[in-house]
């Protein structure tokens, strides 16, 4: 065996990115899982910017969440006609009854207090209708199997959402849930994390790079 194919069968690099703004984003709208929200024009500014810089990686395929914000956030990869799957395991948190609200001075207290109950431990806590963090790890642990099943794809981007964000890079440095504030994601800011096969072990190469952006 050569030493690209023990490469290919040890080693995954994943790119991981947030997808670009909505309108909702801009004014301040939650959104979650239950709204399937589309980009606006900045945020195809964003997708493009991040095509532009990163379209020579060669990724053997792309994963996103199924709602369709994070498709055209990664468009133009998937036009070149790189293998595509979509995860619901990628989908952002459910925030229920918030979503669709304008962010209020009420609205924001309950979220600081939401946020307080997960970052004190208390992680099967969640609005009405909505998902806890607990049940989003369980989707997550279920679509991070999925593509690690993969052996033969050596690079992979996934675009997916920024609560979830959180959470899933949480369970790839096997960090407690209540870190996952540590964890910043602005609009198409990109992660790079490396899995080894052998060590069972997620590294991180790139922290919340917004690199790609420069050039709008």
């Amino acid at each position: 065996m050569d030493s690209s194919e023990t490469q290919k069968i040890y080693h995954k690099r994943l790119y991981i990115i947030r997808h670009g703004e909505t309108d909702l984003n801009k004014n301040g709208i939650v959104q979650g899982r239950g709204i399937d929200s589309d980009l606006n024009q900045t945020g195809i500014s964003q997708g493009e910017a991040f095509f532009n810089l990163y379209q020579d990686v060669h990724f053997d395929k792309v994963y996103t969440s199924t709602l369709k914000r994070t498709h055209q956030t990664v468009a133009k990869f998937i036009e070149k006609g790189i293998l595509w799957q979509q995860l619901s395991g990628l989908d952002e948190l459910a925030w229920g009854k918030y979503e669709g609200q304008k962010s209020t001075p009420e609205l924001r207290e309950a979220f600081k207090d939401l946020v307080h109950a997960w970052s004190s431990g208390h992680y099967e806590v969640k609005t009405d209708g909505g998902e806890s963090p607990n049940e989003v790890y369980i989707r997550q642990a279920k679509a991070v199997e999925e593509i690690l099943e993969h052996r033969d794809e050596e690079t992979v981007l996934l675009c997916m959402h920024g609560r979830a964000m959180r959470l899933l890079m949480c369970l790839l440095m096997q960090k407690s849930l209540n870190h996952m504030d540590e964890f910043p994601h602005q609009n198409t800011s990109l992660y790079i994390v490396d899995y080894n096969y052998d060590t069972k072990l997620f590294t991180m190469n790139a922290f919340n790079s917004l690199d790609h952006l420069h050039q709008i």
